[in-house]
């Protein structure tokens, strides 16, 4: 990369840490709290119920289907009320989610990573979800830590790369992009004029379908901070 970035932007989920591992704690850790608490309640509740009522209500207010804490919440908050209990059951059944969320076990490589990257470049993350940088032990690291909820779109919305290019003073081109997803990471942040790196953890192709291909491909961050900090 001939040319290196003013800043970089992370994505998290399974570019950090993977994902549906954490997901699956998070829901069982959920359930249980449930199971436990409200027995009746949990019942009442088939395996594929919240998800469901996520989706029901993504299509019914699509100006909220960006922000993962309002549709889990929201979805147990509507579930509690159907079969006659306290909708304020829901927001306790995700404050337990959501603790087992942040409950992440980090890839070996990405703390020394970012601290060599850190050393030469500002940082920054978006993600898509609701995982908090700083509730991990990782956000001393960012200037900047965005989500979609915080900025109104998810990726690959182009307002996502273009507030964060503004929010950190620099220009798009200036930005370079990390992350695992071809359309949300690389193809979202190429739109706007972003340089792209996709870290291929799984050893995957780079299918036509994907669209043009990123300026690099990784294994993972420390080869990315290899190329970037030599």
């Amino acid at each position: 990369m001939p040319d290196l970035p003013r800043a970089i932007c992370f994505d998290l989920d399974d570019t950090f840490w993977a994902v549906q591992p954490v997901l699956q704690r998070a829901e069982a850790r959920m359930r249980a709290f449930l199971e436990d608490e409200h027995p009746a309640l949990a019942a009442c509740l088939g395996p594929d119920d919240l998800l469901a009522s996520r989706r029901a209500l993504a299509v019914d207010q699509p100006d909220r289907a960006h922000d993962m804490t309002w549709l889990r919440t929201e979805a147990l908050r509507r579930l509690a009320v159907r079969y006659g209990y306290d909708a304020a059951i829901g927001n306790r059944a995700f404050e337990v989610f959501i603790e087992a969320r942040h409950e992440v076990e980090l890839f070996s490589d990405v703390r020394s990573a970012l601290a060599r990257l850190g050393g030469r470049f500002r940082l920054a993350t978006f993600s898509n979800g609701n995982a908090c940088v700083r509730r991990i032990g990782i956000g001393d690291h960012f200037e900047l830590s965005l989500n979609a909820e915080s900025v109104g779109y998810a990726k690959p919305n182009p307002v996502v790369f273009e507030t964060l290019a503004q929010r950190l003073g620099v220009q798009p081109s200036q930005m370079l992009h990390v992350g695992d997803h071809p359309e949300n990471d690389i193809t979202g942040a190429a739109a706007v004029g972003c340089r792209t790196v996709w870290v291929n953890r799984r050893g995957l192709s780079w299918l036509p379908e994907f669209g043009a291909p990123p300026d690099l491909e990784v294994p993972d961050l420390e080869a990315l901070a290899h190329r970037l900090c030599g």
